[in-house]
């Protein structure tokens, strides 16, 4: 038996495991379809090997567990994966939108959502568990060695606005320096860095083209439909664009995910989702104008920065000066804080977004 357990998520990395060693010993098959496995599954030795949510017939099912595999069943009727072994495209979440939002695969899971947390079902309480480990684990292998940089900022930043274009650059600048951009998934500033990531393989004039295109549907509200398909028209004048991800969460679930991160942990549970933002942006964060939302990213971010806990001090980055001094003065407290610690030197507050990526570099990012 391996002295790690190793994973299978898609059929040719099964067939690949079977042919190498004759043994799943050990082994954690994610959600693959093996309905026409059934030979294999009868007579290799499958001792200590766990399937996450396999298709396959019911004979090999009774033979794997008699053999000393534990078998979580594919779960029925779900608009949603919970073992899935890869991250979230947005041509995924929203397959179906020319029929409306609420047909996508993201809508449904949403309402699904609503209707068991309503429920106290702890049947479905398991079920979310389930897929938001399996998001954080296929997050982990996607950003393994990446230099990532945290951008957050309100969902309210509307389309059109000079801020969102500014957002975006930032994005693209970052993008450009060889930073693996990663947002809260959400629109308003986030889709704006998204959507500079996107660009970023662009020539520069395909910015502002693509934001003009974007104005038309400035908001999510009151059409999620509108605004999601303004987006994948951008998409489609400029094919094969640059690679961000993003991390929104169901818990609010009335603000769709953008469709700018080609890459998407979209999860059930908000706290597990912030924090696992914030813990992977190794290179930095960078906070843009935002409200209740980015004050709570601030501090949870400040946390680990203050007591060490995720060993050296990573850099902050406060946009804004007079957002962030007078009309939320979160600098004040965040400087106090800081005071004497190791932190202090990790911190700054800049007034323009063209700022930024020097500071980064400045603070060690």
């Amino acid at each position: 038996m391996p002295n790690s357990p190793y994973e299978i998520e898609t059929l040719a990395e099964f067939d690949q495991v079977v042919r190498d060693g004759g043994s799943l010993c050990g082994f954690r098959v994610q959600s693959v379809d093996l309905s026409g496995r059934v030979e294999t599954l009868m007579g290799v030795d499958v001792h200590g090997a766990v399937f996450l949510g396999c298709a396959m017939p019911w004979e090999a099912e009774y033979r794997v567990q008699s053999a000393g595999a534990l078998v979580f069943p594919v779960v029925p009727d779900l608009p949603f994966d919970p073992y899935r072994g890869s991250l979230y495209t947005p041509e995924e979440l929203f397959a179906g939108l020319a029929g409306g939002y609420a047909g996508t695969p993201d809508a449904r899971t949403y309402a699904w959502f609503e209707r068991t947390k309503a429920e106290h079902d702890i049947f479905a309480a398991v079920v979310r568990g389930m897929h938001d480990e399996s998001m954080s684990n296929v997050l982990d292998e996607a950003i393994r060695g990446a230099r990532v940089v945290g951008v957050m900022g309100g969902h309210a930043l509307g389309r059109g606005r000079p801020d969102y274009l500014a957002a975006a650059g930032l994005g693209r600048t970052l993008a450009r320096a060889g930073y693996t951009v990663a947002t809260g998934g959400g629109p308003g500033a986030m889709e704006a860095a998204n959507l500079g990531a996107y660009a970023a393989p662009f020539q520069d004039a395909m910015l502002p083209e693509a934001a003009e295109l974007l104005a038309a549907a400035p908001s999510f509200e009151p059409s999620v439909t509108d605004w999601a398909r303004a987006a994948f028209a951008v998409r489609e004048r400029w094919p094969d664009g640059g690679s961000s991800v993003g991390i929104p969460t169901w818990f609010y679930g009335h603000e769709p995910p953008n469709a700018f991160a080609s890459r998407i942990a979209k999860y059930f549970t908000n706290a597990l989702r912030e924090d696992g933002l914030l813990a992977r942006a190794t290179a930095g964060v960078v906070f843009l104008p935002g409200a209740a939302g980015t004050v709570q990213e601030i501090f949870d971010a400040c946390t680990p920065n203050y007591y060490g806990s995720r060993g050296e001090p990573r850099p902050m980055v406060l946009v804004g000066r007079e957002h962030w001094t007078e009309r939320f003065p979160a600098w004040q407290l965040l400087g106090a804080l800081a005071r004497g610690r190791a932190m202090e030197a990790r911190i700054a507050l800049v007034d323009e977004v063209a700022e930024v990526p020097d500071v980064l570099k400045t603070l060690g990012g």
